[in-house]
């Protein structure tokens, strides 16, 4: 997994979260992945659950969705016909391995989590509405594998009894995702400005899952420091499934992958150190010149003096003190004025 380990260190890991979206067809699982890659994925995602390790088959009030994109279901019927078929996972997990990215799964149960060790995954995921089953995040955490942890709706306290979960079972090798669990998210609930303070808070690697529309969330993620972009992808919108209302199509996955990376390429270090490029900008600053004859002896005026690109002379700051100053040796015009002149020589 040197993927994983070496971009949050040295850069963004970018993880495409397949979830629903293969519509039940292993096939576009399969194109799924492959377009991930080609669009400059380092992971695709997947979550291994059934119906009945998520929920009970009950049509209780309690059991049913009310409102959002999926009104209407009941727990069991949504999660029966959005699973990833745990016969299918072993094929995806070599498809990963042939195009060249990362395999993750999300366990929601301790049989999915001892099947995931059979197909000999090396780090898990942990969802956003499993942060407080805190056994689960224990059973995980003992494989002592890499962890990602979503936060939606986390408080600080839930966090933190999240990673201290982790800690109990020797497993320091956390990173966390802000998230907003709200399908597709809007804008002014993300808060992404949390970012900062969870690396301070809790002296993780952090990152966003993203659940909004577009990638704009993602790139002020990134200048805010997040090292993790995770983002729902499907082939196209058009194909129904519980997922495809809040997911980013592969063509602008691929364009998001390009700004999160520019994005933290500008966002930089906090330097005042000059480039190389800037360096070679210099000579177009402003410096003191000779912009007509001055003979030895005579006074700097301003009629003779001025300031003016490109920087071949003394630096501006000096004009006022050049003023009160005569010329030490003779300028011809267009000629720079010498760091000699700056003295405590004064006109009488």
């Amino acid at each position: 997994m040197i993927q994983f380990r070496e971009k949050i260190q040295n850069g963004i890991y970018v993880i495409a979260e397949m979830s629903a979206n293969h519509a039940g067809k292993i096939e576009n699982a399969f194109k799924i992945i492959e377009e991930a890659a080609k669009a400059g994925a380092d992971c695709v995602k997947i979550q291994t659950y059934t119906a009945d390790t998520l929920t009970i088959d009950c049509d209780d009030d309690a059991y049913r969705l009310h409102g959002g994109l999926w009104d209407g279901y009941n727990y069991y019927q949504l999660y029966k016909q959005a699973y990833t078929p745990w016969e299918w996972q072993q094929a995806l997990k070599d498809k990963c391995e042939e195009v060249g990215v990362d395999f993750l799964s999300t366990p929601f149960d301790k049989t999915a989590v001892d099947f995931l060790e059979e197909l000999g995954v090396e780090f898990y995921k942990i969802a956003s509405f499993e942060l407080v089953d805190i056994p689960l995040i224990e059973y995980v955490a003992s494989k002592g594998k890499p962890i990602i942890m979503s936060c939606g709706m986390g408080s600080e306290q839930e966090i933190k009894e999240a990673l201290d979960a982790c800690h109990r079972q020797k497993n320091y090798n956390v990173a966390l995702l802000k998230c907003c669990s709200q399908y597709p998210a809007q804008y002014e609930d993300m808060n992404v400005s949390v970012i900062p303070d969870m690396k301070k808070r809790f002296g993780v690697p952090v990152g966003l899952s993203d659940h909004s529309l577009g990638s704009l969330a993602d790139v002020v993620a990134v200048s805010l420091g997040a090292q993790i972009i995770e983002k729902h992808v499907c082939l196209s919108r058009q194909i129904d499934n519980p997922d495809a209302g809040f997911s980013m199509e592969l063509s602008e996955f691929a364009q998001m992958v390009k700004d999160v990376r520019n994005a933290y390429i500008i966002k930089g270090k906090a330097t005042y150190e000059l480039t190389e490029h800037e360096k070679n900008s210099l000579i177009y600053r402003r410096s003191l010149v000779a912009v007509k004859s001055i003979a030895k002896g005579e006074a700097f005026t301003e009629e003779n003096v001025r300031s003016i690109r490109p920087a071949i002379g003394i630096k501006p700051k000096y004009y006022y003190e050049l003023l009160k100053k005569t010329a030490k040796q003779e300028y011809h015009f267009g000629e720079p004025i010498s760091i000699n002149e700056i003295s405590e020589q004064k006109i009488l």
